[in-house]
């Protein structure tokens, strides 16, 4: 539940910072936060899926489910449309996700392989979002490539059909 919480107000952030990011620089950036934001949404959906599965359920309360992710550091930056602060905090959130993945994989490898599933192909779109986001600080080389749509999900597509085009 707690990731699935993260993945919740990660969808919220990356949706608030990608309104910020204007001028020429933002223009160009809105496409791959849109990425990592769109896909963040399918990482929710995959995650509540299977909280249905195992018998739970996910809060009444939004309040206390965005409470839940821990995530109160998500603040736009000052003033609000700094590119380069707006990609850093990008990139805090994907490195935050790639470290909760990583505990969920480790938790769940060769004792629940549905769950071990989804995190490890929710772990590969995050590893390859933080890449995005050096990429763009950093001017180093990361492979990139533009997804084919906006939320095309490469590797979690099989988890989460709320994207889906019809």
């Amino acid at each position: 539940m707690y990731n699935a919480s993260v993945e919740f107000t990660a969808y919220y952030y990356f949706t608030n910072l990608r309104v910020h990011c204007t001028g020429m620089d933002g223009e160009s950036v809105k496409g791959i936060i849109e990425d990592a934001r769109l896909e963040d949404l399918s990482h929710y959906e995959s995650c509540v899926q299977r909280i249905y599965e195992l018998g739970g359920s996910l809060p009444n309360d939004a309040q206390e489910f965005v409470r839940m992710s821990g995530c109160q550091f998500l603040q736009l930056p000052i003033p609000p449309t700094n590119m380069h602060e707006i990609l850093r905090k990008c990139l805090a959130a994907e490195q935050g996700a790639i470290v909760n993945w990583n505990k969920m994989c480790n938790l769940t490898i060769g004792k629940d392989p549905a769950t071990y599933d989804i995190a490890k192909d929710i772990l590969k779109e995050e590893i390859e979002h933080e890449a995005w986001f050096l990429e763009l600080i950093y001017n180093r080389p990361s492979g990139h490539m533009r997804r084919k749509y906006p939320g095309e999900r490469p590797h979690t597509r099989k988890h989460s059909r709320a994207l889906d085009i019809c």
